[in-house]
């Protein structure tokens, strides 16, 4: 009887975790955004070498918007506004100057956005973020999964997570990293003291993490 009512519960549970997360694919990204939590869970992307290394990239435009396959849900312009939160890349702007217009617009959609406190978006966040790009210039693919998970308040509809997390997949060294980051106000403390196993944050996050 256990057992039966301890089947029942989890398959709720998955149950209700779909109805929640809608998965979306852009240009250069996939998404899975959070109806409720208003922020992606998870966000999986190549960056390439010739993704951050063409001649001409474009130039970083702020135009944050919804997503229009998912326009009121990710209608959130509001909800941060005054809220002392960065919006927070997922997939970052840098990672996309190369791609053209369409794919830049595409980056800034609030389906990529997650609540940061500005110490980690423009700290040990930013740093990942260029050290990928530099992976990849020089080993030419590298893919990365992202997101959150979460809540230590809210800011509008928009839940704030309190962990943001990023494993990269070196294509041509066959090696994963991974990190995951506090979301607070606190002084970086660099990338080791956030670095765990890839069996670790399979287990923190649920998901796993392979290109097959």
């Amino acid at each position: 009887m256990r057992l039966i009512i301890s089947s029942l519960l989890c398959l709720s549970f998955l149950f209700s975790y779909s109805q929640d997360t809608i998965r979306i694919k852009h240009t250069e990204y996939t998404t899975v955004f959070s109806k409720s939590l208003k922020y992606p869970i998870l966000v999986q992307w190549w960056t390439t070498k010739a993704k951050v290394t063409c001649v001409t990239p474009l130039k970083r435009v702020d135009s944050f918007s919804p997503d229009p396959k998912l326009y009121e849900e990710s209608s959130l312009s509001v909800d941060y506004r005054g809220s002392g939160l960065d919006r927070g890349h997922v997939t970052p702007a840098a990672d996309n100057l190369c791609g053209g217009k369409k794919v830049m617009e595409e980056c800034f959609y609030f389906t990529n956005m997650i609540p940061q406190y500005h110490a980690l978006n423009a700290g040990d966040w930013k740093t990942l973020e260029t050290l990928t790009r530099q992976i990849a210039s020089q080993k030419d693919s590298v893919m990365v999964w992202a997101g959150a998970f979460g809540v230590q308040s809210k800011i509008g509809r928009v839940s704030v997570p309190t962990k943001c997390w990023k494993v990269i997949y070196v294509k041509k060294d066959n090696e994963y990293q991974c990190y995951v980051f506090e979301n607070n106000k606190n002084k970086q403390l660099g990338l080791p003291s956030h670095k765990i196993s890839l069996e670790e944050m399979e287990k923190l996050t649920g998901f796993k993490f392979s290109i097959n």
